[in-house]
């Protein structure tokens, strides 16, 4: 390593730092930006610092906005009736993408995980049932992991109480797949969420 310069072993940290890239890739981006010409380097930097200093939290549902209230919150357009709760906003671009859904979000900000010492007052719960006047249908979003499961369950009781109608992603066989790749509780969950032709 020593005869890696610094500023690029800086780099190559910076890069390996970021989820879902290994060191060889942060190698390849690292040596990318050394070939680029300057121009390419500062159009990075800028739009790294600019999402930095420009980004922030919607006061109502928590998404990522560059105005406040974010543009679902404001478009009048949208199911007020509705509100699907993400644990980030990172699911909200996913969900959009579909053209299935219309109505509202609200983003928890994670889950409830005592084992890294998040409990239901680390999230934005109490945010959530504020908002819920008017409302006729929670859907939980979360992922299916055991956390996913006990926020769901923790939400579900205090939101039952208010007579609201809550639901949650179906679960099940991902389409094009073989039954034979599929392991065993996904399969049991596809069999429970069985719908009607």
């Amino acid at each position: 390593m020593d005869s890696i310069p610094q500023a690029l072993q800086q780099l190559i940290g910076a890069f390996s730092r970021l989820p879902g890239i290994g060191r060889k890739t942060a190698t390849r981006l690292a040596f990318h930006i050394l070939k680029a010409d300057r121009t390419e380097a500062e159009q990075l930097a800028r739009a790294l610092m600019r999402v930095k200093t420009e980004i922030r939290q919607c006061s109502i549902c928590f998404n990522i906005t560059e105005s406040d209230p974010c543009a679902i919150c404001r478009d009048p357009n949208r199911d007020r009736s509705m509100i699907c709760v993400v644990e980030d906003a990172q699911n909200i671009l996913l969900i959009e993408r579909t053209n299935e859904y219309r109505g509202l979000y609200h983003v928890l900000g994670g889950v409830i995980s005592p084992l890294d010492g998040v409990g239901p007052e680390d999230l934005h719960i109490k945010e959530l049932l504020e908002r819920l006047q008017g409302v006729k249908e929670v859907i939980l979003a979360l992922n299916p992991s055991t956390e996913g499961e006990a926020t769901a369950i923790y939400l579900a009781r205090l939101i039952k109480p208010m007579g609201i109608k809550i639901t949650r992603l179906a679960r099940g066989v991902p389409l094009g797949s073989s039954l034979e790749f599929v392991d065993e509780l996904t399969l049991g969950k596809a069999l429970q969420s069985r719908s009607e032709l």
